[in-house]
């Protein structure tokens, strides 16, 4: 057996060192990946369970006035034009979240997911308003 002392040795310490080396930073940067995945996944769980908590449950039921989201498609939306249509009337409720709606104006029925839905609540009272004008003060 020869020694890597030996000058006609195959295998000398300055070949294997860098070998060795290599491989301690390959393995390093194996666990960095490993740690980064691990962290990403918890993270994404997180942001998931974050996410269902802030979603709000829709309870609809038949005869509740609701608004319709307006879906069509526009290149060029005007800013002040309203997303919602409506009011509507519950008239059915399905079981896999399709709802039947009445429209108020022209009567007509259709079917909706319930994810295009809003409840649709009445502007508020307003009251007269009392106007009091002040006078100027005596110097």
């Amino acid at each position: 057996m020869k020694f890597p002392d030996e000058p006609d040795s195959l295998c000398t310490l300055s070949i294997i060192e860098p070998i060795v080396q290599e491989v301690f930073e390959l393995d390093c940067k194996n666990k960095l990946e490993e740690d980064f995945l691990d962290n990403l996944e918890i993270e994404d769980k997180e942001t998931k369970v974050l996410h269902y908590a802030r979603i709000s449950k829709k309870n609809f039921t038949v005869g509740q006035k609701v608004l319709l989201q307006h879906s069509k498609l526009k290149f060029f939306p005007g800013k002040l034009r309203s997303r919602w249509l409506g009011p509507h009337v519950i008239t059915k409720i399905f079981a896999h979240g399709a709802v039947e709606i009445q429209s108020l104006k022209t009567n007509n029925t259709f079917k909706v997911n319930d994810h295009q839905l809003k409840e649709y609540r009445k502007g508020f009272q307003t009251e007269p308003v009392e106007i009091m004008y002040l006078e100027d003060p005596i110097l």
